[in-house]
Parts: structure tokens; sequence; C-alpha cells
């Protein structure tokens, strides 16, 4: 089961549970693996490359609602093309979300005197697993993908397609998104929204973990923080994750926050 299915209508999509966030509407990893995925899933017919980078702004909250998109070309042709893929809820006027998608034509460059790092040996599975519950206590994205972490580093592996023919970029977005938790250095005493996600790839990620040596930097008196790190697969890293984040105080007798993923 993906974690959104095509509605009747090219470009609307329904979300399922699991592409619920902690409290109300969608997780923003999940919105913005949809807007990358369904750029992805359109590359290879359109001649675009690989997606190396993808940015979102996450501009309203996402409700658990039929959506909709738009796909804007920006730049297509040679070595690079850029896309921009808006989301709105189905009859709204005001847009949820967008992303601006890079792609790049791959060439086979060998540059003198550089050689690759060898490739690490690295096993998830020897950490424990960790479970997650949404403040809610129904189904969310953290149920999509399994989490583990040791050594420094938080693993993710999605168990779901976020669409049927998504790539690889779209899968590591959710992943990235809970960088700024990871690392978070207060508990259950601020929300930490981030309005923007930022993954950039210098290469494909293999097999389905993706793991992240994540770093907070939080100003508490202006209310600010940034979240960011290194992304890993199997073999060592892959590319660099970042976002700001917005320190909110907890209202009185809000709920508690979904718990960090210490590392």
């Amino acid at each position: 089961m993906a974690i959104f299915e095509p509605a009747n209508v090219p470009h609307h999509w329904r979300p399922s549970a699991l592409a619920a966030g902690p409290f109300a509407g969608l997780q923003g990893g999940a919105v913005a693996g949809l807007l990358t995925a369904e750029i992805e899933a359109l590359a290879d017919q359109r001649s675009w490359g690989t997606a190396i980078a993808s940015s979102a702004w996450f501009l309203r909250p996402t409700p658990m609602a039929d959506l909709r998109t738009q796909m804007t070309v920006l730049a297509e042709g040679g070595r690079v093309s850029v896309i921009d893929n808006t989301l709105w809820a189905s009859g709204e006027t005001q847009p949820c979300a967008t992303v601006r998608v890079t792609l790049s034509r791959e060439r086979a460059v060998e540059i003198p005197g550089f050689a690759e790092t060898a490739p690490a040996t690295i096993d998830p599975t020897r950490f424990p697993p960790r479970t997650i519950k949404a403040a809610h206590g129904q189904p969310w994205f953290m149920d999509a993908m399994e989490a583990r972490a040791g050594d420094g580093i938080a693993w993710f592996r999605l168990d779901h397609a976020i669409i049927e023919g998504a790539g690889p970029l779209s899968s590591v977005l959710g992943p990235a998104d809970w960088t700024h938790g990871i690392a978070r250095p207060f508990q259950n005493v601020v929300a930490d929204p981030n309005p923007n996600l930022t993954v950039q790839l210098f290469r494909k990620p293999q097999g389905g973990w993706v793991g992240i040596g994540a770093q907070t930097r939080w100003r508490p008196a202006g209310g600010l923080g940034t979240g960011g790190g290194v992304l890993f697969d199997l073999q060592g890293e892959i590319g660099r994750v970042s976002m700001s984040v917005v320190l909110m105080p907890f209202p009185k007798a809000a709920p508690a926050k979904a718990a960090a993923m210490p590392i």
C-alpha cells in the first residue's frame, strides 16, 4: 500500500492514515515526499535525469483530505532541469506546500587523482528498534517506517512507497524531516515545527536504510533554530539535510509532544 493513492483525476491524491503527523494534519516529510515523488515519476519520460535536490516550503497545515497538485517547469533541457510542484487541499485556493526539485543528467566523468571513499560496513539492525507514538494515539507517518539508532546515527527504513513509481530522493525526505527532532535540546517544553526542508544528494541511496547524523542549534530567546545533518546509506554518506525551526511554547494542557529519537 502506498502512503498516497491516486484519485480518479490526474494530479489528485488521497492520503492514507500513514501520512498523518503527530497532531492534526499531515506530516511535512510525507507532503514533501509526495510532491517530489510526482516529479521523479515523470523524470525518465521527460528526460530530466536524476533528482539531486529538493527544497520544500510548508505554507500552512495540510489536512487529511483529498489533495491536488500542479507542476511548473522552470528550466528544462541541457544537463539541469528545475521543476516546481505545489499542493492544495481539494476545493481550497490557498496552497499548503510547494517544492522545487533540481534534476541532473549524470555523466561519466573521471577526475584525475581522485579516489572514491571505500564503502563502509554498517548494520542498523544490531541496534534495537524504536517505537514512537503520535500525540493523537492513531496511526501516523512514523508507523510507515522502521526506526533504530546507535553510534550517533538515527536510522530509518520506509516500509511503504510514497506513491507508485516514486524515486530515491522522495524516499529520503520522510526520514530527513525528523532531523530537527533527533537532537532536540529540550523535551516536551516547546513545539518546534520546521517551515522548510532541503535535501541534497550527491549519489543515489542504495538499499532501504537512510541514516541521519543530526545537529540542532536553538536560540530560545529569539524563538528560532536550525536543524541539519549528514545523510547516509549502508555504504556511507549520500548527502545533506537542513531546515529552519520555529520555537513555540506549548499552551497549557497541551498533549505531550511526540518523543524525540535520541541517538
